[in-house]
């Protein structure tokens, strides 16, 4: 009885590891990880409120490191190319700029608002997945050896560095071009 109880947990396992199935895909599941990170972005803006929206990324990153730890051990690898939770639970910490910077006191704009205002939607939705894409490929900074880290620590925290960085240069991005100033969500 307890061996299939397990054997239903660990496909549970694997399957949210997986990414719902994102990272199973035979080329750039780490690419596709990402976009199901979309997911998880729409999910934490449905409440509309910016310090949700900063506890599910905590939350997430927590998460992704049990699952992702279990799921390495499940598979019996260190951080194989199929387990994409990762990607997925970082992606909400590189599009903060967006959320942060439209945000009306705690209020954040649904999910759809921000591919509904078109000059902002190069900075609000392509721009972070574009950087975290080439943080998280090129491993710069550091990034690289936060892999090395034990279980799921090493498996999440390279991503979630990565999201930083690309967060911190979308901060500073908007900064330059004046996108700080909000003016499709008043």
């Amino acid at each position: 009885m307890k061996e299939g109880k397990r054997a239903l947990g660990d496909k549970l396992v694997l399957f949210i590891a997986h990414g719902f199935g994102a990272g199973l895909i035979p080329f750039a599941p780490g690419t596709f990880g990402t976009l199901a990170g979309y997911g998880w972005i729409y999910l934490l803006l449905l409440f509309e409120c910016k310090w949700i929206y900063l506890a599910g990324i905590v939350v997430g990153f927590f998460a992704a490191v049990w699952i992702g730890g279990r799921a390495e051990k499940i598979l019996d690898a260190k951080d194989p190319g199929s387990i994409v939770i990762d990607e997925v639970a970082a992606l909400p910490l590189a599009f903060l700029p967006p959320v942060f910077l439209n945000a009306l006191g705690a209020r954040t704009p649904a999910f759809g608002s921000y591919f509904s205002h078109g000059e902002l939607n190069a900075s609000t939705v392509v721009l972070p997945f574009l950087l975290f894409r080439l943080f998280d490929i090129l491993k710069p900074l550091g990034i690289n050896g936060l892999q090395k880290l034990p279980g799921g620590w090493g498996l999440v925290t390279d991503d979630f560095l990565a999201a930083l960085y690309s967060a911190a240069l979308l901060f500073f991005y908007s900064w330059v071009m004046g996108v700080g100033e909000v003016r499709a969500f008043r």
